[in-house]
């Protein structure tokens, strides 16, 4: 009898586990559902026809958009995308005359102090780090790549100082190659605001705009989006009324809308 009622005293437990996990299954169901909805209505799968009207509009906007660093080869973009971390193109543009002035070439750099380097860029700020940078490049370039700017990806983020964002604008500026869009500050705030990405990683906006953004059009919309950022969907007040995407967009932080 003791054994007997042991045993019923363990299969009730097991009983009311069972149906606990049955009640709770579709309970589960139902929120990865709405889940699915939610991610549906978001945004994040955009429309092609939405995207290619985006994409319209843009080139319509900034026709020939180019990068707003000066440079004259691919090393000097290389220098000038470096200063460029944290520092706006129109101060790295007011720098690199004489700094390239002083120093022609990878060589130059490479032979260069990094005090005298660093006297140089102090106005772009973060200039110890930005020293090191550009001059472990130079050498890098040197020893490596016989004094040339690589042109893959893989190489390029071998040098000190090089991360994807870096990568993408000298393939794509200086070698006309789409190995992939470039997010800087503007990008990936325009991204979220025109509901392209939910990513905050600047390496899984990337993975979200090109997936949606065709090949084709890489290197033109990085050149597109960042003018629009400075020029009309500034960060803290964008000029909605004036923006030729408004009707595209539903930012919550618009500052006008005609929808």
């Amino acid at each position: 009898m003791a054994a007997m009622a042991a045993k019923k005293m363990s299969v009730k437990p097991s009983r009311k586990a069972s149906e606990k996990r049955a009640r709770s299954e579709p309970t589960s169901s139902k929120k990865a559902s709405r889940k699915q909805v939610k991610r549906a209505d978001s945004g994040l799968e955009p429309d092609p026809k939405r995207i290619a009207e985006l994409l319209r509009r843009l080139q319509a906007a900034y026709p020939n958009a180019e990068c707003a660093l000066h440079h004259r080869n691919a090393w000097e973009l290389l220098v000038a995308t470096i200063l460029s971390a944290q520092c706006t193109d129109a101060r790295v543009n007011l720098v690199t005359p004489e700094l390239f002035r002083k120093f022609p070439t990878p060589q130059a750099f490479a032979q260069a102090s990094l005090p005298a380097i660093e006297e140089e860029i102090r106005s772009t700020g973060f200039y110890h780090n930005k020293a090191k940078s550009v001059s472990g490049a130079a050498k890098k370039l040197i020893s490596d790549f016989g004094g040339k700017v690589p042109q893959t990806m893989a190489e390029l983020l071998t040098l000190p100082g090089v991360a994807r964002k870096t990568g993408n604008v000298v393939l794509g500026v200086a070698f006309g190659k789409t190995e992939g869009v470039v997010v800087d500050t503007h990008v990936l705030r325009l991204s979220h605001r025109l509901g392209l990405t939910r990513a905050e990683d600047p390496k899984r906006v990337e993975e979200d705009l090109m997936r949606i953004i065709p090949r084709d059009h890489w290197i033109a919309f990085s050149h597109e989006m960042i003018h629009h950022g400075r020029q009309i969907c500034v960060a803290r007040k964008p000029k909605c009324a004036e923006c030729p995407l408004e009707t595209l967009c539903n930012a919550p932080d618009k500052t006008w809308s005609s929808h």
